[in-house]
C-alpha cells in the first residue's frame, strides 16, 4: 500500500563525511523562501496526495517510491511535467529530498498523472535552461522566482517486446 503522509524535507542533510550525495548550497534568497516552502508543503501536502494524479488535478503528479532503507512504499505529491521522452519535476527542496534519494537509489518510479501510471527510470538532475519548454509560459515566469535550480528528468521505462 502507498503512504501518501511521508513528505520530502528541506532539513534533510547527507551524512557527515558523504560529500558525493550534498545538494548544492542555496542563494540567500532561496533560503529565505525555503521556511515557506517547507511550512506550505507540510499543510497541503496530505490534502494535494488525494487529488494529485487525478486526471481533474493536472498541476501535480504523485511519485510512487519505495524507501530506500526500510523499503516502504511511499505517494509524493510533485510537480511533474510531461515531455516526450517521460517527465521533469522541479526539485524543490535540492537533492537531498527524500522522494529523490528513494527514486536515484532504485533507479526509477511510477508517476501517476492525469489518471494514468507511468513507470520511469533513469533518473537525472538538471538544470532550469534543459526543461523550461516542458512548463506553459505562467510556469515558465512563475518557477524561476520559487528559486528552483535544480530538476529532475525521468525517462519512460520501455518494457521488453
Amino acid at each position: 500500500m502507498w503512504s501518501r503522509h511521508k513528505t520530502s524535507s528541506p532539513s534533510d542533510e547527507p551524512e557527515p563525511g558523504n560529500t558525493a550525495d550534498a545538494p548544492r548550497v542555496a542563494s540567500r534568497q532561496q533560503r529565505r523562501r525555503r521556511p515557506v516552502l517547507a511550512i506550505v508543503t507540510r499543510l497541503f501536502n496530505p490534502l494535494t496526495a488525494r487529488f494529485a494524479g487525478s486526471r481533474w488535478f493536472p498541476l501535480a503528479g504523485l511519485v510512487r517510491h519505495r524507501g530506500r532503507r526500510s523499503g516502504r512504499a511511499y505517494a509524493t505529491p510533485v510537480a511533474a511535467r510531461p515531455t516526450a521522452e517521460g517527465f521533469v519535476v522541479p526539485l524543490t527542496f535540492g537533492e537531498g529530498a527524500d522522494w529523490y534519494r528513494n527514486v536515484q537509489a532504485a533507479g526509477g518510479c511510477v508517476i501517476r498523472w492525469r489518471g494514468m501510471e507511468y513507470p520511469l527510470v533513469a533518473p537525472e538532475v538538471v538544470d532550469w535552461a534543459t526543461v523550461r519548454l516542458a512548463f506553459s509560459p505562467v510556469e515558465r515566469f512563475l518557477v524561476p522566482r520559487f528559486g528552483i535550480t535544480q530538476y529532475v528528468r525521468l525517462q519512460h521505462a520501455h518494457s521488453p517486446a
